[in-house]
């Protein structure tokens, strides 16, 4: 996954600044110029903004595109970046209105208009593409322009809208070059972030160089880097091992990262807490054997997170027993109240309740890597040892992977989520409320009224009961099940200078802090 991006604020500034490392590298003598080679077995599903929402997507689009807000690293709350100024008009938190910069140039030379800005979010809205950002506007009603002037019209209050422009989602396109009711397709990129893509091979490698016209939140520009990507983390670690990267983050395998000494003279290692997180996610559709709540709650009764946390993931990760991870505003613990220790006798007289016959059939689907294998495998050994459930077993590919959970092909299925912008608004509105991102199918009044009344308050502590009552309903109607929070690693070569500031636990890369000493 998704891969989309205000919490109290002394417990996530805690989060997010344990992610910046407690040293920094100064350059010494003459620094070298040749590219930083940052690996990452993460994929990029599209290099249109409209078309994308995961994790490998947007940690480059953070770096090719510009959007109107921005986050700088640590930060909790957005910041102008294309625009001049942001802010809500009124006390009703339905009109947001920014003022766009004047000096802005996409990297082609075209000056950008307000126009681009409303032709980004039509267009994204329009398409609505499948494996899209589009879900995370539910109450974005109309985009208007005067001027230099953009007025966010929405259908009901959203405290987090300005987090969100700040999200991939928010990109900024050249209206010229991005069709207003399809993807573009090809390699090209027309943004105006800190970086312009030199070349670029999907699936392999992208190059990266500053981008001279970039004008916005940043005050200096990085240097150049290569990213490579590898198809899972074995072959990743191949290519660490064979020195042909400088950096890899998202992620090695877990027994490496495990063994990792930050002693080593000749590494940078930043280990940090994370927002990260990992689901099973079940298809609620009447011609799923998900369907039926008690049969989810049956595989809630059997999965024991002990094993998946000490041998699969050699303690890189910590069990998870909720839909908001700790560190955010209304974090509970409603899967251990509800679901303490594995008990497949109570799974077995949930499935009698439920009036299906055992062990029940299911087709489960997972991305292709090998520490997922291992889980997938890890999961399955659990739910078939009493005979209660039948499981075959299916991997894809991460393209192939989303278009097939989207299309409901799987009954169930396993997928990472990382925030989009530091509020637990980010694991609520995408991951369970009606028409969810991870299109499980499942659609709640009660939970969908609860989002719709945490994104009312602009005071987020507020927020916190409403949050934590969600969460109960998650943990009764199960239409996903929590199994891991990620422990946040950037593992670098001593003479890469900035890889402690490359990522805060959101996914998105800051490639502009590396360099060489």
């Amino acid at each position: 996954m998704r891969s989309v991006r205000v919490r109290i604020l002394a417990i996530l500034a805690v989060l997010v600044i344990a992610g910046v490392g407690a040293w920094q590298l100064l350059p010494s003598g003459e620094a070298k110029t040749d590219a930083v080679t940052v690996g990452t077995s993460d994929e990029v599903t599209s290099l249109d903004p409209a078309g994308a929402y995961d994790a490998g997507s947007w940690a480059i689009y953070s770096n090719l595109y510009q959007s109107l807000m921005t986050f700088k690293s640590g930060a909790i709350v957005p910041e102008p970046d294309a625009a001049e100024s942001c802010a809500f008009i009124g006390q009703k938190l339905q009109t947001y209105q920014c003022k766009l910069r004047d000096d802005l140039n996409f990297s082609n030379g075209r000056k950008i208009t307000a126009e681009d800005v409303k032709h980004s979010f039509d267009r994204m809205l329009k398409i609505n593409a499948d494996v899209g950002p589009a879900a995370l506007f539910p109450t974005l009603d109309s985009v208007v322009t005067e001027g230099r002037t953009i007025t966010f019209n929405l259908s009901g209050k959203d405290a987090t809208f300005p987090h969100k422009l700040a999200t991939g989602a928010g990109a900024i396109v050249d209206s010229t070059k991005y069709p207003a009711d399809k993807l573009r397709t090809g390699n090209q990129v027309d943004g105006s972030g800190p970086y312009v893509l030199k070349a670029y091979e999907a699936g392999s490698r992208a190059e990266l160089v500053p981008n001279l016209r970039y004008k916005g939140a940043l005050k200096k520009l990085g240097k150049p880097v290569t990213i490579r990507y590898f198809k899972g983390s074995e072959e990743l670690l191949r290519a660490w091992d064979g020195g042909e990267v400088d950096v890899s983050h998202r992620q090695l395998p877990p027994a490496r990262l495990a063994e990792l000494d930050s002693g080593d003279p000749d590494l940078r290692v930043t280990e940090a807490d994370s927002a990260e997180i990992r689901n099973i996610i079940f298809n609620v559709r009447e011609d799923s054997p998900f369907g039926n709540k008690k049969v989810r709650q049956a595989v809630a009764s059997i999965v024991d997170r002990g094993p998946l946390v000490s041998k699969v993931y050699a303690s890189t990760v910590e069990p998870l027993y909720s839909l908001i991870p700790t560190g955010f505003i209304g974090h509970s613990t409603p899967f251990f109240d509800a679901y303490p220790s594995s008990d497949p006798k109570r799974a077995e007289k949930l499935l009698q309740e439920a009036g299906v016959e055992t062990p029940v059939s299911i087709k489960f689907g997972y991305r292709a890597d090998g520490a997922y294998t291992k889980e997938t495998e890890e999961l399955r050994r659990q739910l078939e040892k009493d005979g209660l459930f039948k499981v075959s077993v299916k991997a894809a590919e991460w393209k192939d992977y989303q278009k097939a959970y989207a299309a409901g092909e799987y009954d169930m299925y396993t997928v990472g989520w990382l925030p989009d912008f530091p509020d637990p608004d980010t694991f609520s509105q995408p991951l369970v409320g009606t028409d969810n991102v991870l299109h499980s199918g499942y659609s709640s009044k009660r939970v969908d009224k609860l989002i719709s009344a945490t994104q009312q308050l602009s005071d987020r502590g507020r927020t916190s009961n409403d949050f934590k009552e969600m969460q109960r309903l998650v943990g009764e109607d199960v239409p996903l099940l929590p199994l891991w929070q990620k422990k946040e690693y950037v593992v670098a070569k001593s003479e890469v200078a900035g890889s402690q500031y490359l990522s805060d636990g959101t996914g998105l890369w800051r490639l502009w802090e590396l360099g060489r000493i």
